[in-house]
């Protein structure tokens, strides 16, 4: 699938697409081809890869918009919230990481095929 198409789905730019298939590409997750056929294809077995392979591949982004963003605040209000929260966000995020690793991209092709056929039958 090329990026504009990808976008498209995802409703976001293609330069979003590139760079962040372009990580993927990287971890050997996907190749690419370029010209009039050209576009994305997965390159590994979607047994084989994880949600926290992804993860992996993409510089392991943030899980929490919130959170602390600044490790030694003078504010002792802030200072109080980031010791109550740390060990919860901590906690939090390796469970997250967890759950990832256990859910393969074969899993995630199987609900969308699931879904697309009970779709396919509402006659949607």
């Amino acid at each position: 699938m090329t990026s504009d198409k990808l976008a498209e789905c995802l409703h976001t730019n293609p330069v979003v697409v590139r760079r962040t298939m372009g990580l993927l590409r990287e971890a050997g997750i996907v190749t690419s081809d370029r010209g009039h056929s050209g576009g994305w294809r997965i390159a590994v077995d979607l047994n084989t890869v994880t949600l926290r392979q992804l993860h992996s591949a993409l510089g392991e982004p943030a899980f929490f918009a919130m959170g602390n963003r600044n490790e030694t605040p003078e504010c002792l209000v802030e200072q109080a919230v980031n010791a109550a929260l740390d060990d919860t966000f901590i906690k939090a995020e390796a469970l997250l990481l967890e759950r990832f690793s256990e859910i393969t991209l074969a899993d995630l092709a199987a609900d969308f095929s699931r879904r697309y056929a009970e779709q396919r039958k509402q006659g949607r």
